[in-house]
């Protein structure tokens, strides 16, 4: 069964950067679509970045584009996203969730995603 831990959450100022990192356990990346998801304060959970099993596909929310990057360390166990220029929009708690699969292709859907973490706070404030 998937395990996941988030970690590197904080405050941080507008236009600052942050690097969360999702430890996966019980199951190797490669047989598990891995996802970040925001849920803002008051506001329903929000698919932010997927990236599949096979580490081929990625996927990103157009309001993070350009800003966030989602990467995987096999040997490590690892899903990191890296979060530049941080607006106050992107303030909430941020979790991470997982699936066994082969299918290559990133859902967004909150429910699809059977394992998940316990969320790490983002706070981007001045």
């Amino acid at each position: 069964q998937l395990q996941l831990e988030e970690s590197g959450g904080g405050l941080v100022q507008p236009g600052g950067s942050l690097r969360l990192s999702c430890k996966v356990s019980g199951s190797r990346l490669d047989h598990a679509n891995i996802a970040w998801f925001h849920q803002a304060p008051g506001k329903e959970r929000e698919a932010v970045s997927c990236i599949t099993s096979s580490g081929l596909k990625t996927k990103y929310a157009d309001s993070v584009k350009g800003r966030f990057t989602i990467s995987r360390d096999d040997a490590k166990n690892t899903v990191d996203l890296q979060m530049n220029s941080l607006q106050h929009e992107d303030t909430g708690v941020y979790y991470c969730a997982g699936r066994h699969t082969s299918f290559n292709f990133c859902n967004p859907n909150v429910t699809w995603y059977a394992h998940w973490g316990q969320g790490t706070q983002v706070t981007v404030s001045s």
